[in-house]
């Protein structure tokens, strides 16, 4: 069992992706944890691109922007969720994805797992590291998400449509980026 099942283990939508490392796992590690989005030109793009609606919207998070490392990404909503160092970080968001504001609400980890409340989806996002400590290693991220009622499931799947294909670029390019720092390290 992974840790990402304690907090999401029958997800409506899931999206995996994963890559080769030929690198240490502590290296690999280390490289996926201090992630820095910013290195990807793609995922710039994309992530100003889902920002825009929310930057027009008064007091809404997304005008401060989307997190470009973890960091960033908690103060953006994000909640590490638990963590097993050297094997697997697990964030979490809460929100009505399909809205221009994105509609996060902070859940405390805690309460993330049974978190029902009617108009929203419950997301929860990892990073896993397999293999030898001497590498080569597999790098993969998971995306899952669970919807809490029919309407909000209605409005997901339509946003999922479009965004869907472009949430499985940026996974792509997260590994490659993390592959990429991993290597030349």
């Amino acid at each position: 069992m992974i840790l990402i099942d304690r907090f999401l283990p029958e997800p409506e939508v899931r999206s995996r992706h994963e890559t080769g490392v030929n690198a240490p796992a502590e290296r690999a590690w280390t490289a996926a944890r201090t992630l820095d989005l910013a290195r990807s030109p793609v995922v710039k793009v994309l992530f100003g691109l889902r920002s825009l609606p929310g930057l027009l919207s008064r007091g809404s998070p997304a005008r401060r922007g989307l997190g470009m490392d973890m960091e960033g990404l908690l103060r953006t909503g994000f909640v590490l969720l638990d963590e097993a160092p050297g094997d697997e970080v697990v964030l979490g968001l809460v929100g009505r994805f399909w809205t221009p504001s994105g509609g996060i609400v902070r859940v405390a980890p805690e309460e993330f797992a049974s978190f029902n409340r009617p108009g929203f989806a419950v997301a929860a996002w990892n990073f896993t590291v397999r293999g030898p400590a001497a590498g080569p290693v597999r790098l993969a991220t998971e995306t899952r998400v669970r919807i809490t009622d029919a309407a909000s499931r209605r409005r997901f799947r339509a946003y999922w449509t479009v965004v869907g294909p472009f949430s499985g670029l940026i996974r792509h390019e997260m590994l490659r980026t993390v592959r990429r720092a991993a290597e030349t390290a």
